[in-house]
This record gives structure tokens, sequence and C-alpha cells, in this order.
């Protein structure tokens, strides 16, 4: 056996290269089988949240043929902030970490993103927002996540196509996108699991942020739930990261999205063009549409919409598409 690496999907701006992964220890647990059902995927899902991680663990990356030495913290977590040089290059670039175990290189690859220069940066929480996951009952949000595989969850309608549109919006050159985050309290744990999902659906290839790995059983039990401020801090620091970009901002109303996002348009009053929350529910929440109209008073244009039809022809009307 040895130590498993994985990587994740960086970024970059026009100084800083940001990326990361996390070091596994040796373990005879396989990794998560998307063609696996029912029971299998239940015990497939569960193994996620088994593994252990490597604290201290020696991991280098390798940019710009210099090889940078950087340690893992407490709980295998990674991540370099490095410098980019003047690079013409834009668009998602690859990259190589590697690890050495008992003399031998443990090699990953991955891919970052420098966005072209454009308009717009799209932030996306997951869960209720495109992915269907029923967060209002966390009975079920479990059940489903336990006995539904990857082919049976399901996207909101019309969600993939007003994502893609976004992902194109006042650009014109279609070989160029618009750069896409998806933002979650969905631990590091499901990373592969929304990767394949997102492809699955065709919808827009985009950088992950999520929370902090779990590495005990019963804290599967709790997964997506509890503080919601890390969203709040890692949306914060992507609008801090391309500060000349305009911010089209998609949540729901399940949680906190909302709350979260109009502090955010409080700090960068000229930053955010448009907040999208998703109802959930069968009615409208009337704080929500307090929070709203709130917003529409910073000019940031707002569309609390139970069908994603209503977000597309809301982004019309607006011009974003």
């Amino acid at each position: 056996m040895k130590p498993i690496l994985k990587l994740y999907r960086g970024y970059a701006n026009e100084q800083e290269l940001i990326v990361m992964g996390h070091v596994f220890k040796p373990t005879t647990i396989q990794d998560y089988n998307f063609q696996k059902k029912n029971i299998k995927n239940a015990r497939s899902i569960i193994n996620l949240f088994s593994a252990k991680t490597q604290a201290n663990a020696d991991v280098y990356l390798e940019h710009n043929g210099i090889k940078i030495h950087t340690k893992t913290l407490d709980d295998g977590y990674f991540k370099f902030c490095v410098p980019l040089d003047q690079s013409k290059k834009y668009g998602w670039i690859d990259y190589q970490v590697t690890i050495v175990y008992k003399d031998k290189i443990i090699a990953a690859k991955e891919s970052y993103i420098r966005p072209h220069k454009g308009n717009f940066g799209i932030i996306s929480d997951i869960d209720d927002t495109f992915l269907v996951s029923h967060s209002l009952n966390p009975f079920k949000k479990l059940y489903v996540l336990l006995f539904r595989d990857i082919h049976k969850r399901k996207v909101f309608d019309d969600v993939v196509s007003h994502y893609q549109a976004l992902s194109f919006a006042g650009r014109q050159n279609k070989e160029e996108q618009n750069a896409f985050f998806y933002v979650s309290s969905s631990e590091w744990n499901l990373y592969r699991f929304i990767i394949k999902f997102t492809e699955i659906h065709q919808l827009p290839k985009a950088v992950l942020l999520l929370k902090d790995i779990k590495t005990k059983l019963t804290d599967f039990f709790l997964t997506g739930r509890g503080n919601h401020n890390h969203k709040f801090e890692k949306i914060k620091h992507i609008l801090e990261f391309y500060p000349n970009l305009e911010y089209i901002l998609l949540g729901d109303d399940s949680q906190k999205d909302a709350y979260l996002y109009e502090a955010i348009c409080k700090i960068f009053p000229v930053t955010v063009k448009a907040v999208y929350i998703r109802q959930t529910g069968h009615h409208k929440k009337e704080k929500i549409m307090s929070l709203l109209r709130n917003l529409e008073t910073l000019k940031v244009a707002v569309c609390y919409f139970k069908d994603s039809s209503e977000a597309i022809a809301h982004s019309k009307t607006i011009g974003i598409i």
C-alpha cells in the first residue's frame, strides 16, 4: 500500500497561483465507485468519510521548472500560494504535484483556471441550487446521498441551460468562458462525486471550494450541516482575488445563502451584478423577499425563482445573457 495524493482544481490571477489537495495514509478502503448501486453505493459513500489523512507529509509542486516544497497541515490538507510569473496562458492549465514514499515518486495532475479577461465571475452553491438534495429534510437528504447512485441524482429543470448561458455571458469569443466557482458546505470528501455529477450533466467546469474534510464515520451523519460562515470567507476571498470582475451569485433559500450574499453585496457594493435564489419550499419566504428588496436598493438585480426558466428570463431581461 502507498499514500494517496488527491488534487483539486486551482485558480490564478495575474500575480498568484493557488492549488490545493490532500494526502491520505495508505489504506485498503476503495475510492468511490460510480457504478455501484443501492446498498453498495451507500457503503462506497460512507467509505469516503473513513479515510485517514496524513499530517506533515512532504508535498512538491512543479511550477515553471522549479520544484516548490511544502508540508500538509494536521488534517492532511495542503495549499500552494505562489507568485505567478507573467504568462500569456489563459483558461484551464495543467499542473502537477508529487509526494515521495519509500524512495518512490507518487505524482498526480490536475488543472487550474486563469480566467480570460472579461466581465463576469459566477459563484454558485451546490445542494438544492443545481443538485436536487432535499436540504430541508435532513433524513431524506441522507437517504438520497446513500441510496441514489450518481446516475440517479437529478439537476433542476433548465438549470444546465442557465449555467451554460452564464458561462459565455459577455463573451464575444465562444472559445472563452467565464470563471465558475461552486462553493458549498459539502466536505472535501465529496469532491469526486460532485465533479463527476457536473460532468455527467454538462454543467460548466468550475473550481470547487468545499468544507474541511471529515475523517470519522460519525461525521458523515452531519455532512453539509453546521456553520456556513466558511462559505462567506471563501466567496469574499474570490471577490478580492479577482477584483475587476462583476459577479453573479446563485443559491437557494434552504439554508443561509441569501444572508451570506447580502453581506457580500454590502461589502462589495459595486461588484455584484445579480443574485439568484431558488425557492425550495411550497411558498416564498417573507424574510428572503425583504432581504432581496433591500439588495435592490444597492442596485443589485435579484431573482427569487421556483423554476430555472424564470431565472433564464430574468438574465435575459437584465442583459446578462
